[in-house]
């Protein structure tokens, strides 16, 4: 399947004890999800972050990978790449940024950068403070939240969460030139590293 002819995926997370599971689908047309075009599995714990996002459940062909650059470091950068190695593009957290509202800058060799930062100021401060109270910060965040990518003033594409307690994003490409398993890499990574 040509990923660069959808312009909408679907991602739904599945939390098991040790491994944080993401299925990715396209639209079917209707705004629900279609067809299963990616897999991703990621183990709790590790001390350098390493993710792969798979073709199916089976695991046997590689889209994409993440790897981080360092093994303890806030600001690190995440090399995305394809299944033989070769370089897609790279994402990383803007820590300084961040500190009010998450905000990551995807670059793609060839196109300007990209920043990607929650739309709404107000939830992303709520957020913060959600996650400080005692024994509430436990409980899984209710209200939706949003992420915009932006690239010179333009609007390239946005990460939505669908439902309040159960982890479905809705992300949506505006640019045809960006390269959707660095898109959806970066859409896992905004899931799985955002406490990070």
């Amino acid at each position: 399947m040509n990923l660069q002819q959808h312009d909408q995926f679907h991602i739904h997370q599945r939390v098991t004890m040790m491994v944080n599971r993401y299925e990715v689908f396209t639209d079917d047309g209707n705004g629900g999800p279609g067809a299963l075009v990616a897999f991703v599995e990621q183990k709790r714990m590790t001390f350098r972050e390493q993710v792969t996002l798979y073709a199916d459940e089976s695991k046997q062909h590689v889209l994409a990978a993440f790897r981080a650059r360092k093994v303890i470091d806030l600001a690190s950068g995440y090399d995305v790449t394809t299944g033989d190695g070769q370089p897609i593009g790279v994402f990383g957290k803007q820590f300084g940024k961040s500190l009010l509202r998450s905000t990551w800058r995807l670059e793609q060799p060839g196109l300007p950068p990209v920043e990607i930062s929650e739309r709404s100021m107000a939830l992303a401060l709520f957020r913060r403070v959600w996650d400080f109270l005692p024994w509430v910060g436990d409980i899984p965040f209710p209200w939706k939240y949003h992420f915009d990518f932006v690239r010179d003033g333009q609007l390239v594409g946005s990460f939505e969460k669908k439902t309040r307690f159960r982890d479905h994003y809705l992300v949506r490409v505006a640019d045809p030139s960006l390269d959707r398993r660095l898109v959806l890499a970066q859409a896992v990574a905004l899931d799985a590293l955002q406490s990070r």
